[in-house]
């Protein structure tokens, strides 16, 4: 049955795979043939760089939180692995700019659900919960990303810790394995973190998948109760961990280093978590992480330069282009953004490298999770969606 599963998660992947084997046979000139053509086709569809949506509903789901319900309307929507996220573009007074979203919704539907949480002093999404209206258009990017479960990778007892909005990736991934009714392959197991009562997103749902799918459970931890709480308080820490995988009846701790552990939510809740995973003893290759961003503060990362204040202006000297001023607290791609110098981007979060720019003097700071590419770091690129002035820079697009 697991192998069942594998082959039904990665069915697309299989054609896309045999369809680039087809298009790299030697033809007659530029006369592929109509299989070739279709075949281009078919590769176009399942992997679209760009998609056009129209929003359908807009839902509630907390005073600072909505689900947007969107339909596409230039083509059908391309399968995705659930726990995937598009790039939505955005026209933000005059700034075209862009932000990754988790789908929170199940592959397999015509419509496709992104959630927005308000972010404090945010560009972007104090806009699409304020301003956004059914009926509107917006782009995205086809859908990326590599959180999602592989099933003879990651087995069959799986962990998921997700932080506030964080839980959105977890969504799709639970109603998609729920809702195929994977009893018999799946144990999921979620310890859920947030503030206070009102930010808990999904709750009641959430309650009801755990009472009707005996696969699944799920525990809530509030970190700043209201007087009287009688749930689970405080962080998601070692003990807690321990704790809510303990066996309900005998109190036994289960062998943590045969589960997989995801995690989602901000970069502080990450590093706690991990800390925690490595305490109780789980193998660093059993936890797999969803990029979340840069850091809301980058002067609190490790290596930050405490002498540089995050509002100190430098000059950036775009080679051929114009220069602009840059804050060292703002990641190089947004200050680009605001002076209307738009760079590709996907997952802004260091990671796919799609932002890369050259860097020809001057120096940068990029906290550890950068996922940068040797050959680039010798050949001094930088990824900008997470790079911060440290001096005057002058880059190369």
């Amino acid at each position: 049955m697991k192998i069942i599963n594998f082959l039904s998660d990665a069915y697309y992947h299989l054609r896309v795979s045999s369809l680039r084997k087809q298009l790299r046979q030697p033809g007659q000139g530029n006369d592929y043939g109509p299989e070739i053509q279709t075949g281009r086709e078919m590769v176009k569809s399942l992997h679209p760089k760009r998609m056009q949506l129209r929003l359908l509903e807009i839902i509630q789901e907390t005073p600072t939180t909505k689900t947007f319900h969107f339909e596409r309307t230039d083509a059908p929507l391309p399968p995705f692995r659930p726990g995937q996220y598009v790039n939505l573009f955005i026209d933000v007074d005059g700034v075209l700019t862009s932000r990754p979203y988790s789908i929170s919704s199940p592959p397999g539907t015509d419509t496709l659900d992104l959630t927005v949480k308000e972010k404090p002093g945010g560009f972007v999404s104090p806009y699409l919960l304020n301003e956004l209206q059914v009926g509107d258009e917006l782009q995205t990017t086809g859908p990326k990303g590599k959180f999602y479960h592989e099933a003879l990778i990651d087995g069959e007892d799986l962990v998921f810790l997700a932080g506030g909005s964080g839980i959105t990736p977890f969504m799709s991934i639970l109603k998609d394995a729920l809702e195929k009714d994977q009893a018999e392959l799946l144990k999921i197991h979620l310890i859920y973190g947030t503030r206070n009562l009102e930010d808990v997103i999904f709750g009641l749902e959430l309650a009801e998948l755990a009472v009707n799918h005996p696969i699944f459970s799920f525990s809530l931890v509030i970190s700043d109760p209201p007087p009287g709480y009688g749930g689970l308080s405080g962080f998601l820490d070692a003990n807690l961990i321990r704790q809510q995988l303990a066996d309900p009846e005998s109190g036994e701790i289960p062998d943590l280093t045969q589960k997989k552990f995801y995690i989602c939510g901000p970069n502080v809740m990450y590093e706690f978590c991990l800390a925690a995973l490595l305490e109780l003893g789980v193998p660093p290759q059993r936890i797999k992480r969803e990029l979340y961003g840069p850091p809301d503060d980058i002067t609190q990362e490790l290596g930050w330069p405490k002498e540089i204040a995050a509002d100190h202006i430098w000059r950036v000297e775009i080679a051929g282009v114009k220069h602009i001023q840059a804050p060292a607290g703002e990641p190089l791609m947004n200050s680009l953004e605001r002076h209307s110098i738009v760079v590709p981007a996907v997952c802004r979060a260091g990671s796919c490298s799609a932002c890369r720019v050259r860097l020809l003097s001057g120096r940068v700071f990029q906290p550890a999770s950068v996922r940068l590419r040797e050959s680039d770091r010798k050949n001094g690129y930088i990824h900008s969606c997470v790079a911060y002035p440290l001096e005057d820079l002058t880059i190369r697009l």
